[in-house]
C-alpha cells in the first residue's frame, strides 16, 4: 500500500511540474485563444528560449533571406547529436520537418512548437529522441510569412492574420527545389543535403474541394522509389499513421484527386517530380512526406491534427530507427547497382487507373447552385456528411524512360549548371587534358515557348533528336559519373526529356537563338552553286517548293533552306551542349 500512494505521489507531483512548465511555455497560438499565429521575430524568440532551456537543443542559422531575415533550424537531439556524423555514429534515424514554405499555410509552424516542448521543457515525450534526431525549420518561406494579413487566403479558414504564399523575389518555393533559384531555396538544399534525412517532412493546408477530413498526406510509395520503400511505406507507414491520427481523434485520408472532378468515379494518388518536396525526396532515395490539413477546418483543429501526424512520424521512425537506416541503405545500393551504365532510368510516371482498391471517401454533399456574377453552374458544397463508395488508385506506371550513360560531359562555359548541381550533393571531376572523344548529343527542333513565364523562366517544349558525334573536349570540362548516389537528380537535370531538366526549365534558352545571319545577295550566288553541285539538294528543295506555298512565296526561307546545309550555318544552334559518354556495348 506504501508502495502505490509513494507511486500516485510521483504521478502527482510529475503532472503538477508539467503543468506548471507549460504554463511558463504558453505558445502564442494557445494565448490566442488557438486563433492567431506569431510573427517571425516572436516565434523566434520562442525556439530560441527552447533552445536555451534544453540540452537537447540546437538553433542554428543556415541561410539568409533576399529581404535579409535569417533561415533557422532548430535540432533536437540526446547525446550532442548536431551533426549528421555522431547522429549516424549513435546510429539514429534523422528527421527534418519544414514548415512555412508556403507561409500563409502555417499549422506546421505552431504544432511544432507544441511538439518540441513537450520533448524538450515537460519532457513527457522526451522518449522520441532515444533514437531518432529531429530537425525543424520554424518557417521556410519568411519574407512571405511576414507580408501578413487577414486577406492572404480567400479560402482559408484562419490564423487571423497569415503570411504570403510565395517569396519576396515572387517565387513559389514549391516548385524550385531542382533549379533553385531562390537564395531560401539554395539554403535549404544544402542544409538537407547536409543531413540527407530518413524523412523529410513538408507541411501545407490544402486549396480545393470541402470534405470530412481535417488531414490527408502524400508519402513517396511510387515507382520513382525502390520497391522496398514504397512496400514500406505502403505496409508499414501509412497504417500506421493513420492508426495515430485517428486514434487522436481527427479524420485522416491519403491526399489525392477525384478521377473527373467526382470522387465516385475514384480517387487517385499522383507521382510528384523533383521540383515538389517530396518528389525531391524520392529521387535523393530517401522518404518524403507531404502534410495537407483541410481549409476550412477551424485553425485549432489543423494545428492539433498536424501535430499528430508529426509526433506519429517521429514515433515511428524513432522506434524503428535502425530499421529504417537498413532500408534507405539497402536502397542506397539497390539504386546504383540497378540503375547502372547501359540501363534505363525511368523518368515520367502516371498513376496507373486499372488497378485499384475500394474505399469509401469522407465528403459533404455537393450541389450545383447558378452564380448570377459568375454567370454559370457552381459546385457548392453543404455541410451534409456523405459516405461515397469509390475506388483508391494508388500504383505508378513509368511513361518514359532514357538509357544511363557512364558519364555526362558539360562545357566549363555552363559552369553556372554545376553550381546548382554541386548544391545537390552530385559529385564530378575536372577534365585534365584536352583530347576528342565519340559521344551522344542531342539536337532540338519545333521549339516553342509559352506566352507568359512560369516561376521566372519560359520553358520550352520541342522535338529531340539523339545522334552520335566527335566532341572536343577541353581541359577543365566537367565530367559527371552516373555511379553515385545523386543518380537520381542528376539525370532529372541533365536529360532533356526529363521534366525538371535544366533546358525544360528554361536555364539554356540561349543555344535557341541564332547570332550569325545572311545577306541575301551574299546567299543567293552560294544557293545556286549548292544547287549545281548537289542534284539531291535541289531535288528536295523543288519539292518544298511545289508543296508548301508559305515556303515558295517566301525569298529569305527559300535561300534559308541552302543557308542551312552550307557550312556557314551555326553548328551549335539547337544542339544540347551537355554530352553523354555511353557504356561501352
Amino acid at each position: 500500500m506504501k508502495k502505490v500512494l509513494t507511486t500516485l505521489i510521483i504521478l502527482a507531483l510529475t503532472s503538477l511540474t508539467n503543468s506548471q512548465n507549460k504554463s511558463g511555455w504558453l505558445t502564442y497560438f494557445e494565448k490566442s485563444n488557438f486563433f492567431g499565429s506569431p510573427d517571425y521575430a516572436t516565434t523566434m524568440e520562442y525556439f530560441q528560449k527552447l533552445t536555451d532551456a534544453s540540452e537537447n537543443a540546437d538553433f542554428i542559422t543556415f541561410g539568409v533571406s533576399p529581404q535579409g531575415r535569417e533561415l533557422k533550424a532548430l535540432i533536437a537531439a540526446k547525446g550532442k547529436a548536431f551533426t549528421p556524423q555522431l547522429a549516424r555514429e549513435q546510429h539514429k534515424s534523422i528527421i527534418l520537418i519544414e514548415n512555412g514554405i508556403h507561409s500563409g499555410e502555417i499549422e506546421g509552424k505552431d504544432a511544432s512548437m507544441l511538439l518540441l516542448r513537450e520533448i524538450l521543457i515537460t519532457k513527457e515525450k522526451e522518449n522520441l529522441l532515444d533514437s531518432s534526431v529531429i530537425i525543424v525549420v520554424p518557417i521556410f518561406n519568411v519574407d512571405g510569412h511576414e507580408r501578413r494579413s487577414p486577406y492572404n487566403r480567400i479560402n482559408q479558414n484562419g490564423p487571423t492574420v497569415q503570411g504570403w504564399r510565395v517569396t519576396a523575389q515572387n517565387l513559389n518555393l514549391n516548385r524550385d527545389f531542382t533549379k533553385a533559384d531562390a537564395p531560401e531555396m539554395k539554403a535549404l538544399l544544402h542544409l538537407y543535403n547536409y543531413w540527407l534525412p530518413d524523412m523529410f517532412i513538408d507541411t501545407h493546408t490544402t486549396d480545393g474541394a470541402d470534405y470530412q477530413y481535417t488531414i490527408t498526406y502524400g508519402v513517396t510509395k511510387h515507382k520513382n522509389f525502390t520497391k522496398l520503400q514504397r512496400n514500406w511505406a505502403r505496409n508499414v507507414f501509412s497504417p500506421f499513421v493513420e492508426s495515430e491520427v485517428t486514434k487522436a481523434g481527427y479524420l485522416i485520408a491519403p491526399y489525392s484527386y477525384p478521377i473527373a472532378d467526382n470522387f465516385s468515379n475514384g480517387i487517385a494518388d499522383w507521382v510528384p517530380s523533383p521540383r515538389y518536396s517530396h518528389g525531391y525526396a524520392a529521387v535523393r532515395n530517401r522518404f518524403g512526406l507531404l502534410i495537407e490539413t483541410h481549409m476550412l477546418k477551424p485553425f485549432k483543429d489543423r494545428v492539433f491534427a498536424t501535430k499528430a501526424l508529426l509526433e506519429a512520424v517521429i514515433k515511428l521512425f524513432n522506434s524503428k530507427a535502425a530499421r529504417i537506416i537498413s532500408i534507405n541503405k539497402k536502397a542506397d545500393a539497390e539504386i546504383m547497382s540497378k540503375y547502372s551504365a547501359g540501363n534505363y532510368f525511368p523518368i515520367k510516371f502516371t498513376t496507373s487507373h486499372k488497378i485499384g482498391k475500394p474505399f469509401v471517401w469522407k465528403g459533404y454533399k455537393a450541389v450545383k447552385s447558378f452564380g448570377k456574377i459568375a454567370g454559370d453552374s457552381l459546385i457548392e458544397y453543404i455541410h451534409q456528411p456523405i459516405d461515397i463508395p469509390t475506388t483508391y488508385y494508388e500504383l505508378s506506371e513509368i511513361t518514359d524512360s532514357v538509357i544511363i550513360p557512364d558519364a555526362y560531359l558539360v562545357p566549363q562555359e555552363w559552369s553556372k549548371l554545376i553550381e546548382i548541381l554541386k548544391i545537390h550533393s552530385v559529385k564530378f571531376k575536372r577534365v585534365d587534358k584536352d583530347q576528342k572523344i565519340i559521344a551522344d548529343r542531342y539536337k532540338f527542333s519545333n521549339v516553342k515557348f509559352p506566352p507568359k513565364p512560369y516561376e521566372g523562366h519560359f520553358s520550352p517544349t520541342f522535338d529531340l533528336l539523339k545522334f552520335r558525334d566527335t566532341v572536343t573536349v577541353r581541359k577543365g570540362d566537367y565530367l559527371i559519373p552516373t555511379n553515385q548516389q545523386a543518380i537520381g537528380i542528376l539525370i532529372h537535370l541533365l536529360e532533356p526529356k526529363a521534366r525538371d531538366s535544366f533546358i525544360h526549365w528554361g536555364l539554356m534558352n540561349i543555344i535557341f537563338e541564332r547570332k550569325e545571319y545572311f545577306e541575301m545577295y551574299s546567299m543567293e550566288p552560294i544557293a545556286e552553286k549548292m544547287a549545281e553541285s548537289n542534284l539531291q539538294l535541289y531535288d528536295e528543295f523543288t519539292q518544298k517548293v511545289n508543296s508548301d506555298k508559305s515556303f515558295r512565296n517566301n525569298p529569305r526561307e527559300r535561300l534559308n533552306f541552302f543557308y542551312k546545309h552550307s557550312p556557314y550555318y551555326d553548328s551549335h544552334y539547337s544542339v544540347y551542349p551537355i554530352s553523354k559518354i555511353e557504356a561501352s556495348k
